[in-house]
């Protein structure tokens, strides 16, 4: 037995956080899923971009789809969505096997909207309806913007993976605006429905290092604001607001752990999948992790939530606070960039998409 087997077995879903047209194609994430137990998908814009530009996979599409008349964002949501319900079809047994809990896909959408919150609920309802499919995420940002378009959006009926969160602050935001948008439904006769959060965990150590420089005192700083948030989850799926909606029927949104390939090339490459290992999470991870920890990965000590891990999680960031690391200053900037990032993103896969457009017509 690998170790994402005994990841697995230990309560923990493993999602692969990438998608491209040749990972469904050549059967390599159908493999995943049997080799790997890989049960779950995200994707993002620098997903794409980097899938539409770096291979032909997605050619013959595009040309397709530009004599039809489309172009720019509608052209590249047909694509993903073609990609991504196909996932969607393969984890859709693991879905119905884990009574929705499980075997969900992601699509992301516009960066342009995170600021805008009606465009954002909108664009979840158009997308939502497109994909057609009940194991589909829209993945919202935690921003004050997103914030009250996740609430709309699941009291709408739409499926909510809340991304871009890195505190405990935007991750209590992000957990009752689910709360509410599921209370709502509730008080409206409406079943309820699914949400995970999305926590980023590596990014608190790249802009540690970033700020510290020579004073760095190593990649703790995300694992002990994970520790942090994951002793808040817990709080909260214990708290009588919690136990009321989960008499109702209301699952938990689960605490996904993003952002979890090492950046640091002298750290282990499994640094934060083993530092993670939690029952009833989520962690999303690049294929290249993913590979790494199924190949040599360990599985030491599960995240604790007793008082013992809490001071030790406590005392980390407050040593890096001392070191000049404000984490509440610096989880609204990583969540700006964040942002920032992901736009710069789309408008690269926009001008992929166009420049494709232009050469596979022009060779054709």
């Amino acid at each position: 037995m690998n170790a994402t087997e005994q990841l697995h077995n230990l309560g923990q879903s493993l999602w692969l956080d990438n998608i491209t047209r040749r990972l469904l194609t050549s059967g390599t994430l159908a493999r995943y899923i049997n080799e790997f137990s890989v049960t779950g998908l995200t994707s993002n814009p620098t997903i794409f971009e980097h899938a539409v530009l770096n291979t032909d996979y997605y050619d013959e599409a595009i040309r397709q789809k530009v004599l039809t008349g489309k172009s720019g964002e509608a052209l590249f949501f047909e694509l993903a969505l073609e990609d991504l319900t196909q996932a969607a079809d393969l984890f859709l047994a693991i879905h119905q096997n884990t009574n929705r809990i499980d075997g969900w896909v992601s699509l992301e959408l516009s960066p342009l909207l995170a600021n805008d919150t009606i465009g954002t609920v909108k664009a979840a309802a158009q997308r939502y309806a497109q994909a057609q499919r009940p194991n589909f995420f829209i993945k919202i940002p935690g921003t004050s913007a997103g914030i009250p378009a996740i609430e709309e959006s699941i009291f709408m009926g739409i499926p909510i993976n809340v991304t871009l969160l890195f505190s405990r602050e935007h991750y209590i935001a992000a957990a009752e605006a689910y709360m509410r948008g599921i209370e709502r439904r509730i008080a409206a006769g409406l079943p309820p429905v699914a949400s995970v959060a999305s926590i980023f965990v590596s990014r608190w150590d790249v802009a540690a290092k970033n700020i510290m420089k020579s004073d760095f005192i190593g990649n703790h700083l995300g694992i002990a604001m994970a520790t942090r948030i994951y002793r808040a989850y817990h709080d909260l799926l214990a708290s009588k607001r919690w136990q009321k909606l989960a008499l109702s029927g209301a699952q938990p949104q689960r605490l996904l752990w993003g952002s979890t390939g090492t950046k640091d090339p002298s750290a282990s490459d499994t640094l934060y999948i083993e530092a993670l290992a939690a029952p009833g999470t989520i962690n999303t991870m690049p294929e290249k992790t993913l590979l790494a920890f199924a190949e040599h990965g360990k599985i030491k000590n599960m995240l604790s939530i007793d008082n013992d891990s809490a001071e030790k999680a406590e005392a980390i960031i407050a040593e890096f606070n001392q070191q000049g690391v404000n984490d509440e200053e610096l989880a609204a900037q990583l969540q700006r960039e964040g942002t920032t990032s992901f736009a710069t993103s789309w408008d690269n896969l926009m001008k992929c998409i166009a420049s494709k457009s232009d050469a596979v017509m022009h060779n054709s």
